[in-house]
């Protein structure tokens, strides 16, 4: 199983965000306490994701999106609730 972190910025108005964070929570377990960062726990690779988001329809050309797996790397945090903290602890 990987941590993946997905960041994204989409550019155009009129995205489909509901459609995306859908397509994203569907992937596994998921944390979401920043703007458009999301951690996810899934079987799939960096790339994979990467791909799956990119051929959804819902990233544009000229979008933005990072997919990095974290999976064991040392984390550090502030300011998040005791849940999110909880979350990050049990799966990173």
């Amino acid at each position: 199983m990987n941590t993946l972190l997905v960041g994204y910025d989409l550019n155009a108005k009129g995205q489909k965000y509901d459609q995306l964070i859908e397509l994203i929570k569907s992937q596994g377990a998921w944390w979401h306490h920043l703007d458009s960062t999301w951690l996810v726990k899934t079987n799939k690779s960096a790339t994979g994701l990467r791909d799956e988001l990119v051929n959804s329809g819902l990233i544009d050309s000229n979008d933005e999106l990072l997919v990095i797996d974290v999976t064991g790397d040392a984390a550090a945090w502030f300011g998040f609730t005791d849940r999110g903290g909880k979350w990050l602890k049990d799966n990173l």
